[in-house]
């Protein structure tokens, strides 16, 4: 044969012409599925149903003649369908390509209809089977095995048992059977998906439990007395779930109690639907579903239904005569069982200064800047700058003559908003000698997966720390950033939920030309705001610490020290200016914003002049630059905020301050 490749190239495919005709082809796709083929095949465009291996028609085919013949085909008893198309021996043209497709999905309409025109006719045979059942008793061999009554299920004449499966409606759509050894069967090409059999009556606001099969759900549904949903599958329990939770709404409380899979198929599912639609998931802590973990001896009852917790609810009468006293790792500042967040911006000494308590209270010095120290033990999560910490505890033990310290810390962060994360943490505190008092979390980015700015990943987070909190009964204190800009360094970074969840926020802010550090309160859920305090970084030599080069090794260690006298001064102007707001605030009629004092522009001004102001003074005194004077250093302090044509007070002890002076007045 002559060599054509210098003339059509030698990329060029001759298509061999295929050996099988478009009937033999189709003939050996449906073998390769596993379906006997028919012996006549015929591509009409038309429904048609033949039997698979002598059985009955479960089989089907749809197939367009055209020149190049496709459809699909199936069978109704594997609940499978497959897209076919005739090899022609070469690539289709776009007019028989865009023909290929219009046939696939005139193919797909046609198995649609017929699936729902057999599904009627099923219904209806499963009503009938239903109906001329007898009610199964508990003597069935299969109810005996699994301890459990019938619920209202029905047997058939050789003794399997029959279950219904409903639709939203309330409809039969098919039945299935379970035989004496527990084998199921559902009803040939009858209806599954989406449908379920409800062991008792939906009632709202009272809690319906979720489960597969119908041993599971009798044992829950006998051991707790509450509605219990038959799914029949995992995959279908999906389902259900989002058809009840978009029918009943989301105050109706809704369990899944999901089958302990060694392939973890059946929890993923579970978790799946309770993520998307709201709904709790309870999983037996061994291998099997719920009828297993009863039958092994469990208590089923306080699987499904804890305790409720003790004293949720008190008489207020007896609440005002037993509080409970604050107690305190540091007085006024680090809180027993709380969630405490100390920010400040990079290199403000945050992470000094947390060290430093984490060291007292370790090592039981009894105070810190003039507040007592209680000794506990801590667990101190590093997640960056191991080496440094080093050089900091050992300059701290010599800075203040303590030979040991009873602190333990991480050598790596971790993910402590996922689950492997929070068990390694978990796990490795319950091998300590005894649990601590405080746990750190240094800082919380190389701790948290999620995004610190999203709510949603927030409160993961927010979970963990509360359940570490609970486990162990402790506080945890997170250690945070601020923004960057000068007005977002008073504030943590991130979602506002953090600072909503918190019992203790408190900011580190820099020193300023080389001054202290400054330990400001912002908020202090169950006590009042203690006063800021004022540390400088001392510089220690550690002994016996020395570099490649032989030259001493040195660290800082955060002391606290006096007020600087220019913030005395500055303190001194901020009591002055908050007078004058007060003052502005009740001679212009003490106006409120959701309830806090609030002042307009227009009224602050005029009671300036009233008060002798020229009015180039007062639209100074009004200028939220001019820091020197009322607006701009009240806003600086974060005393007041702008709200409108006006500014609001935002400080709760200056808030409360008014409104109380407010009610003493109005009752007088």
């Amino acid at each position: 044969m002559a060599d054509l490749t210098q003339f059509i190239g030698r990329n060029f495919k001759v298509e061999k012409t295929p050996d099988l005709s478009p009937e033999e082809q189709f003939r050996e796709a449906l073998r390769q599925e596993g379906i006997e083929p028919p012996l006549e095949v015929v591509f009409d465009g038309r429904f048609h149903r033949f039997k698979t291996s002598g059985k009955d028609k479960s089989g089907w085919y749809v197939v367009f003649p055209d020149n190049i013949p496709a459809g699909r085909f199936g069978d109704w008893r594997q609940d499978f369908s497959v897209k076919w198309c005739a090899n022609i021996g070469r690539p289709l043209t776009m007019q028989e390509e865009l023909a290929r497709k219009r046939h696939l999905e005139e193919a797909k309409l046609a198995r649609e209809a017929e699936r729902k025109k057999t599904q009627e006719v099923v219904a209806e045979t499963a009503e009938m089977i239903w109906n001329s059942c007898k009610p199964a008793t508990a003597d069935h061999p299969y109810l005996k095995r699994k301890g459990v009554q019938p619920h209202g299920i029905r047997v058939t004449t050789d003794n399997r048992l029959v279950l219904p499966l409903y639709n939203g409606k309330g409809e039969i759509s098919s039945l299935q059977y379970i035989k004496e050894d527990g084998s199921k069967k559902y009803h040939p090409s009858g209806s599954v998906d989406n449908r379920f059999f409800v062991l008792g009556k939906i009632e709202p606001l009272k809690p319906v439990f979720l489960a597969e099969g119908f041993a599971t759900a009798a044992s829950i549904y006998e051991a707790t007395g509450n509605t219990t949903v038959i799914t029949y599958s995992i995959n279908n329990l999906v389902k259900v779930a989002g058809t009840l939770r978009a029918h009943y709404g989301m105050a109706q409380e809704f369990i899944i109690v999901a089958d302990n899979d060694e392939s973890g198929v059946g929890q993923n599912g579970a978790r799946k639907a309770g993520e998307q639609y709201g709904m709790k998931v309870i999983i037996p802590p061994v291998l099997g579903d719920a009828n297993d973990y009863l039958q092994a001896g469990y208590d089923l009852k306080a699987l499904l239904k804890p305790p409720l917790e003790p004293d949720f609810l008190v008489q207020a009468d007896e609440f005002c005569k037993k509080p409970d006293p604050l107690r305190w790792l540091i007085k006024k500042y680090v809180q027993e069982n709380a969630l405490i967040m100390v920010h400040g911006p990079s290199g403000a000494g945050k992470s000094f200064v947390v060290l430093d308590w984490c060291l007292r209270i370790s090592s039981g010095l009894p105070s810190w800047a003039g507040y007592g120290v209680k000794e506990a033990p801590v667990v101190y999560l590093a997640g960056e700058g191991h080496h440094g910490l080093k050089a900091r505890i050992a300059a701290w033990k010599e800075y203040n003559h303590v030979k040991s310290v009873n602190m333990w810390l991480s050598r790596s962060g971790c993910d402590l908003d996922k689950p492997e994360g929070y068990r390694l943490v978990s796990d490795h505190i319950k091998t300590l000698p005894e649990p601590p008092k405080l746990i750190v979390v240094d800082t919380l980015h190389r701790f948290l997966a999620g995004d610190e700015n999203l709510a949603q990943d927030t409160r993961v987070m927010l979970t963990s720390c509360s359940s570490l909190m609970d486990e162990f009964e402790c506080s945890v204190l997170l250690v945070h950033h601020t923004g960057v800009s000068e007005e977002a360094q008073h504030r943590a970074r991130g979602s506002s939920a953090w600072k909503g969840a918190l019992d203790t926020e408190i900011s580190v802010v820099p020193g300023k030309n080389g001054g202290p550090l400054q330990i400001v309160q912002r908020k202090q859920k169950d006590g009042e705001i203690a006063d800021p305090v004022w540390c400088d970084l001392v510089s220690v030599d550690i002994p016996g610490w020395l570099d490649e080069d032989d030259e001493q090794v040195t660290s800082a260690v955060v002391v606290p020290c006096d007020q600087p006298p220019e913030r005395e001064k500055r303190d001194s102007e901020l009591a002055e200016f908050k007078k004058l707001f007060q003052r502005a605030w009740f001679g212009t009629g003490k106006e409120k914003i959701n309830g806090s004092p609030f002042i307009s522009r227009e009224n602050l001004f005029n009671f300036l002049l009233e008060e002798g102001y020229s009015k180039s003074t007062a639209n100074a005194t009004l200028r939220p630059s001019r820091t020197d004077r009322l607006i701009g250093h009240l806003l600086n302090a974060e005393i007041i905020k702008k709200e409108g044509e006006g500014w609001r007070v935002i400080h709760p002890a200056f808030c409360s301050s008014l409104l109380i002076l407010s009610n003493q007045t109005h009752n007088k």
